[in-house]
This record gives structure tokens, sequence and C-alpha cells, in this order.
């Protein structure tokens, strides 16, 4: 299947979707529409994530949440009928330009999804490092380092240290989250995407991917859609807003959940629908 190419010129950006500040971006995407076949799924959004922070992305169910964040990641790509338009730049770079591969994008975009998804026949260690032997790394060295590093920054080194041969899939449900996290931080991205990562998990474990996500905010942009409000104002910086394919709003998030400018925000964080 030929790859997805972005069509348009955008036009100018809506400028109160972009928060104020000379902050670094790490997304800026400019009036991004996308359809499946006939029905559009995103409208004319515009926003700017900043780096090394961790955004929300909150809105009822099919409102556009998880399609917007797997079109930061270029997750679309052989999905049959999907066509895009619009400008979406990560640090600079073009997502979506000519001779630019998916491949590469997703080095540095990592995806972490609802269900945890580590790989059956794969051990522990065999799961955090596949993404950076398909890269080519061979050296035993490096693959201890970065292996050690990358269960640490998932606050999972201690848990499984001793244990390292045994199936990821004899993990319980948090540490299988936690182990799939540090696949995708062991190969340095420069920014996580985050799909309800705690939709499946219990409140323990769903405290200590919190706590993870704190801890990550200082070294990467986090971007996480969660249909949890508490779990949205504990963890981000930024919030956005969508409803029905739009950017409703998007500001601090502590602006966001006291005093939102829009009245479908107040009614969406008030529990008034959705």
């Amino acid at each position: 299947m030929e790859p997805i190419r972005v069509s348009g010129a955008p036009g100018p950006a809506a400028t109160a979707a972009l928060p104020a500040g000379a902050e670094e971006v790490a997304f800026d995407i400019r009036n991004f529409n996308l359809w499946y076949g006939q029905r559009q799924a995103l409208d004319d959004v515009t926003i700017r994530i900043p780096a090394r922070k961790v955004t929300a992305i909150i809105g009822p169910s099919g409102c556009g949440k998880s399609t917007f964040l797997r079109a930061l990641n270029r997750m679309h790509e052989l999905t049959p009928g999907v066509r895009l338009n619009g400008s979406l730049k990560h640090f600079g770079a073009d997502l979506y330009g000519p001779g630019i591969e998916a491949v590469s994008i997703r080095r540095r975009v990592g995806m972490v999804f609802q269900k945890s998804n580590p790989f059956p026949t794969m051990s522990i260690a065999e799961n955090v490092l596949v993404g950076l032997r398909l890269n080519g790394v061979r050296d035993k060295a490096v693959l201890a380092e970065r292996l050690e590093q990358s269960l640490k920054m998932a606050a999972l080194w201690d848990e499984v240290k001793d244990v390292l041969n045994r199936p990821g899939t004899s993990l319980s449900g948090g540490q299988q989250q936690r182990l799939c996290i540090a696949r995708s931080l062991a190969v340095q991205p420069e920014t996580l995407l985050m799909d309800e990562p705690c939709s499946a998990l219990d409140p323990i474990a769903t405290a200590k991917i919190e706590d993870l996500i704190q801890t990550l905010r200082d070294m990467y942009t986090v971007v996480i859609v969660t249909h949890n409000m508490q779990q949205a104002a504990r963890c981000s910086d930024r919030t956005a807003f969508f409803y029905m394919g739009r950017l409703i709003e998007y500001d601090d998030t502590r602006k966001i959940f006291t005093n939102p400018r829009n009245t479908q925000t107040e009614a969406y964080v008030s529990g008034r629908f959705g």
C-alpha cells in the first residue's frame, strides 16, 4: 500500500489553541484533517504540544482522541481509506514529508497501547531489546546497559532483575504495561504516546504508571489519551479537550479543570455529559 500523503496548504493557525510562551514545541500541528472513507474523524485541528511536558487528551468516546494520537506516529499508515491533510511537524520535521519513512518516525515517537502487548514468545529481556536488535544493535555491553536502564526508567528493574529469562507474559497486567513502556524507551525516542495506558489496570498498578509518567516528564514529551478526568488532572501539564473530531479547548490543565473558557469543556469536566 502506498504511504499516506498529506496534501493541501495549511491555513492560518487557530490562535486560541496555541498557549503563549517561548517553550520548545514538540508537535506543531496546523489545520489537520483526517477521514476514514467519507467520514471525517478530525476536523481542522491546530495545536502546539510542548516538549518535555505531559499533555493529556480528553473527550467522550468517539471524539477523535485515539485517532489524533495515532496520527502522531503514522499508525494509520495501513488503514484502508484513510486520507488526511494539513501540517504535522515533530521538532520541526514534517511527519508526513516526501521520503520520510514511517519506521524512522516510530523510532522517535514511541507508542504504548491501551492493552499491554508483550511479545508472547519472548522473554522479559528480549521484549525490551527487540527494537534495538531490529535497528542493528549487536554489542552485548550496550544491550545489557540499555536493558537495565530501560527497566529502571519503567520502575520495573527491581521486580524482574532476577527473572529476565521468564516470558514477558508471565508478569502481572501492570508489570506487562511497564514492560511495554520499557520496550518503547529502549530505543530512546524523543516522545512517548500513551493510549489509555491504565484503563485495564487495578488502582495500585494505575498509581505506579502515573508515578512513572511523572518521572518521565523531565526527559520526554509525553502525550496521553485518557477517559479518567482525575488522571488527567493529576498527571498532565496541559490538557486538550476534543469533541466530535474538533479541538474545543487547549490550555494549562489547572485552568481547564477550574476555569475553562468553553461551555462544552465545562460541561464535560464537570461530568454533565460524556
